[in-house]
């Protein structure tokens, strides 16, 4: 395990940067570690970085909002990423079942990557596990793993992170 204030790693499965220091993550009360760890990011990779954060209610309607506040976002950015707004949907819809208090949702876009965090005070660690054709839930860890380009899931002090990156276009 990282310590709680190790710079960004190369992942193998991306090639590209990721923070794995657990204790950088999410706190329930304030999400300022979720700041310190996007500027932590931001300047390891260096070049032109932007990074948002809300904190969401521990609801079924937070599900929508959330696919909103990153269309919304990412349009802001100059960036638009359908793929982007289904896994935030995913994930969160997940923090609302089976993790416990806020979430947090953190977007951070560089250099052609976005990487999207959502935060819950759940100690559980999300698990793959098929799906039978009848069931009408169970696939949102498959889509995650299908569509983008890596993804995981940390523990912090305060519950939990789990995170997916993505390849994004920026505008010329």
């Amino acid at each position: 395990m990282a310590s709680q204030f190790s710079a960004p790693a190369i992942t193998p499965a991306c090639g590209r940067r990721q923070s794995q220091a657990d204790g950088l993550g999410w706190l329930i009360r304030d999400g300022l570690t979720a700041v310190a760890r996007a500027l932590a990011w931001r300047a390891s990779a260096g070049g032109r970085a932007h990074t948002a954060l809300w904190r969401l209610a521990p609801e079924l309607v937070s599900v929508p909002r959330s696919r909103r506040l990153t269309r919304a976002r990412l349009a802001r950015w100059g960036l638009r990423d359908q793929t982007a707004e289904l896994l935030v949907s995913e994930l969160v819809a997940n923090a609302v079942r089976h993790g416990r208090g806020p979430v947090l949702l953190t977007l951070s876009a560089q250099d052609g990557l976005l990487r999207c965090e959502v935060g819950d005070a759940g100690d559980t660690l999300p698990e793959m596990r098929p799906a039978l054709e009848d069931d009408e839930n169970g696939r949102g860890l498959f889509l995650l793993d299908l569509l983008s380009c890596c993804w995981g899931a940390n523990r912090t002090p305060a519950g939990k992170v789990v995170w997916f990156e993505l390849s994004v276009k920026e505008p010329a």
